[in-house]
């Protein structure tokens, strides 16, 4: 079965599928005239307004996420906005050690929040997942994108760079909430 996944992101799109190999399910990118507008006020918002755009543009079940690093000390920061947070990847990972120099309070999560889309639009499942850390002081890892160089994970002495694929992919906000709606795809529409 084939699912659009909203993004242009094939960082993202790489991550799912490798998330949900063996499912039956085989993620694809939304295709030509996929340019979705992100001005919800929550994640979820954001999620479903993704999805709406991938399912006019394929007319095909549709599955979007959205997410972002919410820092204590930074009241929620970047937030809704950590793709937007500043121009390239080291310049979102330096500005973030920036902002929190002055913090001891360096505890954070990645929150993910994912919409399904059946073939005519209305929405079918949500799931959200998290992932509780903190900003270390310096980052490590060549692995995984975004603030992963900077993202210690709890319980583990390793940001979620240093991790291989397969450990990010089982503790992550992402893979959380992928497999709660891989389950519901399997016990519902496969």
């Amino acid at each position: 079965m084939k699912i659009v996944f909203a993004t242009g992101n094939q960082h993202k799109l790489h991550e799912i599928n490798e998330i949900s190999k063996g499912s039956g399910i085989e993620f694809i990118l939304p295709g030509e005239g996929f340019d979705p507008v992100e001005d919800g006020n929550t994640f979820e918002e954001n999620s479903y307004k993704k999805a709406k755009e991938a399912n006019r543009v394929s007319g095909m079940m549709s599955l979007a996420d959205d997410s972002g690093l919410c820092v204590e000390a930074l009241n929620g920061a970047p937030g809704l906005y950590s793709a937007r947070y500043a121009g390239t990847q080291q310049e979102k990972i330096d500005k973030i050690l920036k902002e929190l120099e002055p913090h001891t309070n360096r505890k954070a999560k990645f929150v993910c929040v994912m919409t399904l889309l059946d073939a005519d639009g209305n929405v079918i499942h949500v799931s959200k997942g998290e992932c509780h850390g903190q900003i270390a002081k310096e980052q490590s890892g060549k692995n995984g994108f975004g603030f992963d160089p900077v993202f210690i994970v709890d319980n583990t002495n390793k940001t979620m760079a240093d991790m291989s694929e397969d450990e990010k992919n089982n503790i992550s906000h992402r893979g959380k909430a992928l497999a709660d709606m891989l389950l519901y795809l399997k016990s519902q529409i496969l």
